[in-house]
C-alpha cells in the first residue's frame, strides 16, 4: 500500500481544508445530510484534502472526529501540508495547540484555542502518519495542493505509514546540494539577520534572496513537498502571509495540467465573495481572473475547495460572528459537481 491510494466508489463529498474550524465542519456534515455517526442514508463518502490542523480553536476535536469517521468507513482523508509540519516537529505559524514552543506566540491572532494534552500527541501523530498523500479513481484525482506527474510517480513507491522518512531523506538530499554551494549559510545568516522583521508585518525586510533561493529549491526537490505545498518560484517582491513574509510565491500549476481526469485541490485559500474584501490582497490572488465557483486550469478540470474558513479567526477578532463571517467551508459534491458551505448555500460549479 503505497502513498497513492483508491477513492472510493461511492458518490463523495469532498470538504476543503477545516484548520481547526470545529463548529463549521459540524454544521456543514448537517447540511450535507450525516447523521451524529457520520452516516449517510444515500451512502455517499466524506473525503478530507488535509490541513485539518493549525489557526481555528480546535484542531484537537477536529482530527479526533476526522479519525473516527475514517476509523468506521465514512471518510477518507489526506496530509495536507500543515499536517505534514506537525508529523515533522516543524513548529509554524498557528499550531500553538499542539507545540508549546509556539503557544505564547499563536496568542496574539488565534486565543482562544483548545490544546493537546501532552499524552495525546502521540496517538494524534500515529493516525495522521498512517494517512495517504493522494487519492484516485477512473474519474477522479484528489491532492492537498498539487497533482503533477513526476511527483505523484515519486510517491508510488513510498508505503503508506513512510512519508516522514521518505520526506526527510528528500530534504537531506536538497539540504546537501544546499550546503555543498554555501546557499543554507547564507540563509541561516539572513534569518538571524531580519528574524524580528521576518514576523512582522509593519517591518517589511527587502527582497532576502538566500531565503528565496532556498526556500524555492527545498520546495521543487521534495516530491511530498509539491504535492502538499504546491509548485512554487522565487518571487520578485516579498509580500506577508501567514505572519511573515515570504519571498517565494505559488504558481497555477493547473494551468499546463493537460490530463483529462478532473483533480479536486485545497490549500490556496480562495474566497467566495471577493467583493467583500480591502484588506486581504494576497488572499486568493492566483483566482483574480476566475468566477468563484468556477473549473479552473488548461482543461477547466481542476477545482479548488477552499474557501478559506482558515481565515475565520480575523473575522472573530474583527467582531463579526459566524454567520457574518466571509470565509467559508465548503464540500465538493461528486459527481454533481455541487458545493455545498457551511451557511447552507448550495451552488452549481461553472465548467
Amino acid at each position: 500500500m503505497s502513498l497513492v491510494q483508491p477513492l472510493p466508489e461511492n458518490r463523495l463529498d469532498i470538504i476543503g481544508d477545516v484548520h481547526g474550524e470545529l463548529a463549521p465542519l459540524l454544521t456543514l456534515l448537517v447540511h450535507l445530510g450525516y447523521n451524529s455517526q457520520g452516516r449517510h442514508p444515500d451512502d455517499r463518502k466524506l473525503v478530507f484534502v488535509g490541513d485539518l490542523c493549525d489557526r481555528g480553536p480546535d484542531s484537537i476535536g477536529v482530527i479526533q472526529l476526522v479519525q473516527s469517521l475514517v476509523e468506521q468507513g465514512s471518510a477518507s482523508a489526506i496530509l495536507g501540508n500543515h499536517e505534514i509540519n506537525l508529523l515533522l516537529g516543524d513548529i509554524k505559524d498557528g499550531s500553538g495547540w499542539f507545540f508549546d514552543e509556539r503557544h505564547d506566540r499563536d496568542l496574539k491572532f488565534y486565543a482562544p484555542f483548545r490544546r493537546t494534552p501532552p499524552h495525546q500527541r502521540k496517538t494524534l501523530k500515529e493516525f495522521l502518519g498512517r494517512l495517504p498523500i493522494a487519492l484516485e479513481r477512473d474519474d477522479l484525482r484528489i491532492v492537498h495542493a498539487a497533482w503533477t506527474a513526476p511527483a505523484i510517480d515519486a510517491i508510488r513507491g513510498v508505503p503508506l505509514g513512510g512519508v516522514v522518512e521518505q520526506f526527510r531523506i528528500w530534504n537531506r538530499i536538497a539540504q546537501s546540494s544546499a550546503e555543498e554551494s554555501g546557499l543554507y549559510q547564507r540563509y541561516l545568516d539572513e534569518k538571524r539577520r531580519w528574524a524580528r522583521e521576518l514576523e512582522d508585518e509593519d517591518t517589511p525586510p527587502p527582497l532576502l534572496h538566500a531565503i528565496a533561493e532556498y526556500e524555492a529549491m527545498q520546495q521543487m526537490i521534495n516530491p511530498i513537498k509539491i504535492l502538499t505545498s504546491g509548485v512554487e518560484k522565487k518571487t520578485a517582491t516579498p509580500f506577508f502571509a501567514g505572519n511573515r513574509w515570504r519571498f517565494s510565491d505559488r504558481v497555477g500549476w493547473w494551468d499546463t495540467y493537460d490530463d483529462t481526469q478532473p483533480v479536486v485541490i485545497g490549500h490556496y485559500w480562495r474566497l467566495l465573495n471577493p467583493e467583500l474584501f480591502n484588506d486581504t490582497a494576497r488572499y486568493s490572488q492566483l483566482f483574480d481572473a476566475i468566477d468563484p465557483v468556477s473549473w479552473h486550469g488548461r482543461r477547466r478540470n481542476v477545482f479548488c475547495v477552499d474557501f478559506s474558513v482558515g481565515a475565520r479567526w480575523r473575522d472573530r477578532k474583527s467582531g463579526r460572528t459566524s454567520a457574518q463571517s466571509r470565509f467559508k467551508l465548503a464540500a465538493l459534491q461528486w459527481p454533481e459537481r455541487r458545493l455545498v458551505f457551511d451557511s447552507g448555500e448550495t451552488m452549481t460549479t461553472l465548467a
